[in-house]
């Protein structure tokens, strides 16, 4: 195990920018997973980390002697920081000290569209990407598709929000959701408040893409145009429409129900 001790130290200096810049996660195609939860999953899901770093009191947490032994061999590296020096790296407040750095995913993006999936137009917020990333995995949906002006889904609050979903699903960014949907074999379904069909009039026991737009302007009329259903979810308050995480929340379910349904 390595130790670094110095603020000034050149590999120090490197995991801060990784830690704060999301210009330098995408330039160096690397991202930090931040806890317990997340360092857990990637180890079940996907394999071993680039690189470990702990914190110094964190040393002694159970959870973190059993992910260290798990990443216990030559090709990990372990940096033990002291833990003011690790909390400058971590955005979890009373968390447990512990980050991997791993190679983003860049899986590679298929022609066509199949299988049921999620296409994301310039959501902007890191909170409903991950929940939706979150909801998707939970309801067996497999492929993220991101539009340019979508934000970055490796960064830490989308990661924080997604809970290990990320390692679940294909997620493509900086697609051209337009060309996607002309090569769609499955029915795409957007989601309008201005819509006249409901959610629950559809037949959702094949696949479908889901497209879902940005929190403030909606899916692009180009896009909406381009969907086979454009449908609303009803709603019985005297709100307008649902956050666009809530909003796919019930449509991946609706979709579950019917498909459990049979």
């Amino acid at each position: 195990m390595k130790t670094i001790s110095s603020r000034d130290n050149p590999f120090y200096k490197e995991l801060k920018l990784l830690a704060s810049s999301s210009q330098a996660r995408r330039k160096e195609g690397r991202t930090l997973l931040d806890g317990v939860h997340l360092c857990e999953s990637y180890l079940q899901q996907i394999g071993k980390p680039l690189l470990c770093i702990v914190g110094e009191t964190a040393l002694k947490n159970s959870e973190v002697i059993q992910i260290l032994r798990q990443c216990d061999d030559k090709t990990v590296q372990t940096i033990m920081l002291p833990d003011a020096l690790f909390h400058a790296l971590s955005q979890v407040e009373n968390g447990i000290d512990i980050l991997f750095m791993i190679d983003t995913p860049k899986p590679q993006q298929p022609v066509r569209l199949t299988q049921s999936a999620v296409l994301l137009d310039r959501v902007q917020d890191p909170g409903n990407f991950g929940s939706i990333v979150r909801s998707a995995a939970a309801a067996g949906v497999q492929q993220i598709f991101c539009s340019a002006g979508t934000t970055f889904a490796w960064s830490p609050k989308v990661l924080r929000a997604g809970m290990g979903a990320h390692f679940l699903l294909q997620i493509f960014e900086h697609v051209d959701l337009s060309g996607l949907l002309r090569n769609a074999d499955i029915p795409v379904i957007a989601t309008s408040s201005h819509a006249e069909q409901q959610l629950y009039d559809l037949d959702l026991k094949r696949p479908v893409a889901w497209l879902f737009g940005h929190e403030g302007q909606g899916v692009a009329d180009d896009l909406l145009a381009q969907a086979t259903y454009r449908v609303t979810i009803p709603h019985l308050g005297a709100i307008e429409s649902l956050n666009v995480a809530a909003s796919s929340a019930v449509c991946f379910f609706e979709q579950v129900r019917q498909q459990v349904k049979g």
